[in-house]
């Protein structure tokens, strides 16, 4: 159905209005949880119209407000249009692009014009974040708004199966993961000490034990951070196991890729944060790795009958 350019416009309005309100909160918690209430909004503002200062006054955080709301209005008005012009329908992974890229680029674009290194104003972890959040959320009203017939998230992925087993096979790695440093973290006495380091690590830059402390906040924000990571590789899991489903002689060179991604995975936490995982870190990296490999190949042995039947029936005559 073709809608009015009156109704484009207010669904934009409103679903931008929304993200840039999400976008608020999403800051607004992370300044409450280290302390400065209101910082973020303060420096933004401060950093395009006045002078880098962070120190937060009502005047200062209105204006940015008002300022930050009208481009998110405006941004949802352009997603509206371009969808209405490519006719379609509005789905998670357009918010995840529009979230990660379109607002990515107008946030740092502003920045750039106003002078200021990006790394001066906000750190980019807590950037894509907000942004990530904000672009579901504008995808999720316009679907609303629009009464879109396609499915807006999961059901949508029925129509790509692989994508679907891929991303199950990960998130049930990524859990084998989580349980296994739950469970070493609980042994030591200090729970949920290994995401809050490797979070401080990774989304904060911190490069000693003395720059972080366990924060719920960076906990879950480095288990989104863990549970894409891993998605990511139970999509690739998949294809190379549908692979050998076709080829069965594609054994071996897809066993040397799992060794060598290995490899790579552990060199690069001991590089990196070895500080975070301490003495054992490598070894207990080693194992909890190897625990989701196996978990994440058990379920795919269980939802593949053809690869079964191809690996137990078939002579492999191997393939370099």
């Amino acid at each position: 159905m073709k809608r009015s350019s009156s109704e484009l416009i207010a669904h934009g309005v409103v679903g931008g209005v929304l993200a840039g309100l999400v976008v608020a909160l999403w800051f607004l918690i992370l300044d409450s949880l280290a302390g400065y209430p209101f910082r973020t909004p303060a420096a933004l503002a401060y950093a395009l119209y006045v002078a880098p200062v962070i120190e937060p006054t009502f005047r200062a955080v209105a204006v940015y407000s008002v300022v930050h709301l009208g481009v998110y209005a405006l941004l949802g008005v352009g997603a509206a249009w371009v969808m209405s012009v490519l006719h379609t329908a509005p789905r998670l992974l357009l918010g995840l692009f529009f979230g990660i890229v379109v607002q990515e680029v107008v946030f740092y674009t502003g920045l750039f014009l106003s002078g200021l290194p990006p790394s001066e104003v906000i750190p980019w972890p807590h950037v894509i974040g907000a942004n990530l959040v904000s672009g579901l959320v504008l995808m999720a009203y316009l679907h609303r708004a629009e009464r879109a017939e396609v499915p807006l998230g999961l059901g949508g992925l029925k129509a790509y199966p692989q994508l679907t087993r891929g991303v199950i096979t990960g998130l049930l790695g990524a859990a084998v993961v989580a349980v296994w440093f739950f469970l070493v973290d609980l042994v030591t006495g200090h729970p949920f000490a290994t995401p809050s380091a490797l979070g401080s690590a990774l989304l904060f830059g911190a490069s000693s034990h003395g720059a972080y402390h366990v924060n719920l906040g960076v906990v879950a924000a480095y288990t989104v951070v863990h549970g894409v990571a891993f998605a990511v590789a139970g999509v690739v899991f998949v294809t190379i196991a549908e692979q050998i489903e076709r080829s069965p002689s594609f054994l071996l060179l897809a066993v040397m890729t799992a060794i060598v991604l290995e490899g790579v995975v552990v060199a690069a936490l001991a590089l990196g944060a070895q500080w975070a995982l301490g003495a054992w870190g490598v070894w207990l990296t080693l194992v909890a790795n190897l625990l989701a490999v196996a978990s994440m190949g058990w379920y795919v042995w269980a939802t593949h009958p053809t690869l079964r039947a191809k690996l137990r029936g078939e002579p492999l005559s191997v393939r370099v």
